[in-house]
């Protein structure tokens, strides 16, 4: 069995297609869901419901979708770019230029509709996240508690993904206002639940393109005993 800490080091994004004949076996796909099950929520509230979508007529249904990023994703995405490896090195934090079509490359940038498929590269297999904004832990000024209960679902999620040899991905095309509506149609997600987060799983359809990673060291974002103070080993 690997250890946790190569898994949590070896999970990344899978930006590359799946193969879309190679179904995820039902009891891979059932020990993912239970990590979601076992993700710490506030309050155990379990806030969310998951929609498992692998029938090939729904995924064409919801590829076939039309989304465009909004102009202040693409600004703010803007801000996170690198346009060299050494840049990237660097700076610790964020992603490579070339990782993004040009059009999301300059900070005026205004990207053209695309179809959601092009996003879903062919997996067999989307996991919708839903929240009920009913369920909120206590005096959660903004339901800050539930959101941070999503993101430790989504991580149970993935790790649980990398430890079977899953390939994962996290999408956003669904943020879109016009892609949220057209899915919610498409899946029946009724009132009040609200879209979370959707990612695609699945296996590699050829060897995985390599990209850097980056990650800032233990020493550039601890403090000890008080902000601005260093000191750990």
């Amino acid at each position: 069995m690997r250890d946790i800490s190569e898994i949590i080091r070896q999970r990344r994004s899978t930006r590359a297609p799946f193969d879309p004949q190679r179904r995820i076996p039902e009891q891979d796909l059932r020990q993912i869901l239970e990590a979601a099950g076992w993700a710490p929520t506030a309050h155990n509230m379990q806030n969310f419901e998951v929609i498992v979508v692998d029938d090939e007529a729904a995924l064409a249904a919801i590829g076939a979708i039309r989304s465009q990023p909004s102009r202040t994703f693409l600004r703010e995405n803007y801000r996170q770019l690198s346009f060299s490896e050494d840049e990237l090195r660097r700076r610790k934090t964020g992603l490579l230029a070339s990782m993004f079509p040009p059009a999301w490359r300059t900070p005026d940038a205004d990207a053209e509709h695309a179809f959601v498929g092009r996003a879903m590269q062919n997996c067999p297999t989307l996991l919708i996240v839903v929240a009920d904004p009913r369920k909120r832990a206590p005096a959660s000024e903004g339901d800050a508690l539930g959101v941070m209960s999503l993101g430790c679902v989504m991580q149970n999620i993935w790790l649980a993904a990398e430890s079977l040899g899953v390939a994962m991905q996290v999408l956003s095309a669904f943020s879109a206002r016009e892609a949220e509506h057209e899915l919610r149609r498409i899946l029946d997600i009724p009132d009040p639940m609200k879209i979370a987060f959707a990612c695609r799983l699945g296996y590699l359809d050829a060897a995985p393109g390599g990209y850097l990673r980056v990650r800032r060291d233990v020493e550039d974002f601890t403090h000890r005993n008080r902000y601005g103070r260093g000191g750990i080993a």
